[in-house]
C-alpha cells in the first residue's frame, strides 16, 4: 500500500523547480502533493505524482538527481487533533517521522523509518490507507 515519493536535488535559484514541473507536464504527469526545503545552494523537492514511474524515467534522462523513497499515505478525518492522533499511533509503535507534508485534500504522505511496520501499526486503526492506484486516480 505504500505510495512511491520522488525527491530530486536542485540548485537553489529561479527557474530549477519549474524545469523540473515542465518535464512533468510534457510527460503528462499530475503532481499530487510536494514539499520543497532549502539546504543552502540547493534544495530538495519531493513529489507525489499520479505516475511516479514515468516522472522518474524523465528525471533521469534529463541528468537529474533523484530518488525514490516510499510513503504511508492517509486520509485525515477534518476535524481537531486528528494529526496528533494519527502520529502518537506511531510514536506509540516507536517508529520516528522523518518528515511529513499534506497532499492535495487532507491527505498527508509521512516518511519514516520503517514503512511496513508504520502501515501495519496504522492498519486497524480508525485510519484510511491511501495507496499508489488511489493516488493516481483523480481525487
Amino acid at each position: 500500500m505504500a505510495v512511491l515519493q520522488i525527491s530530486v536535488f536542485l540548485e537553489n535559484r529561479p527557474g530549477h523547480l519549474k524545469k523540473v514541473l515542465d518535464a512533468f507536464e510534457a510527460a503528462g504527469v499530475n503532481v499530487r502533493g510536494y514539499s520543497t526545503s532549502d539546504t543552502g545552494d540547493y534544495g530538495i523537492a519531493r513529489f507525489i505524482l499520479d505516475k511516479p514511474d514515468v516522472a522518474f524515467d524523465v528525471l533521469l534522462k534529463r541528468g537529474c538527481a533523484a530518488i525514490q523513497a516510499q510513503v504511508v499515505c492517509i486520509r485525515l478525518l477534518d476535524k481537531p487533533g486528528e494529526l496528533a492522533r494519527v502520529i502518537g499511533i506511531i510514536a506509540e509503535a516507536g517508529i520516528n517521522v522523518l518528515y511529513s507534508y499534506s497532499l492535495i485534500s487532507t491527505i498527508i504522505a509521512i516518511h519514516v523509518d520503517d514503512t511496513a511496520s508504520a502501515e501495519a501499526a496504522l492498519l486497524h486503526q480508525p485510519i484510511e490507507l491511501v495507496s499508489q492506484d488511489e493516488i493516481s486516480e483523480t481525487i
